[in-house]
């Protein structure tokens, strides 16, 4: 079992037109962080898991999965 966290946070981030660093410093962590989010290298701490989801006002699973999100334009029934 993969201990991956996958997340839509790159994307979420680009809709809203936030920066990586404007984000970082709504949470209080480094921007690098924030980066490291987004390509998978890091996996969130739930309580920065939760701060996140909380910032953008989405439940978690809109952002964090334990199962990779589908691509644009695939099905999710499929």
């Amino acid at each position: 079992m993969s201990e991956n966290v996958h997340n839509r946070l790159r994307r979420i981030r680009a809709e809203r037109g936030i920066s990586r660093r404007d984000l970082a410093d709504a949470l209080e962590v480094h921007y690098q962080t924030i980066g490291y989010l987004e390509r998978g290298e890091y996996n969130p701490s739930l309580h920065l898991a939760l701060r996140i989801a909380s910032y953008f006002d989405v439940p978690l699973e809109i952002i964090f999965s334990l199962q990779p999100f589908p691509m644009i334009g695939e099905s999710e029934t499929a």
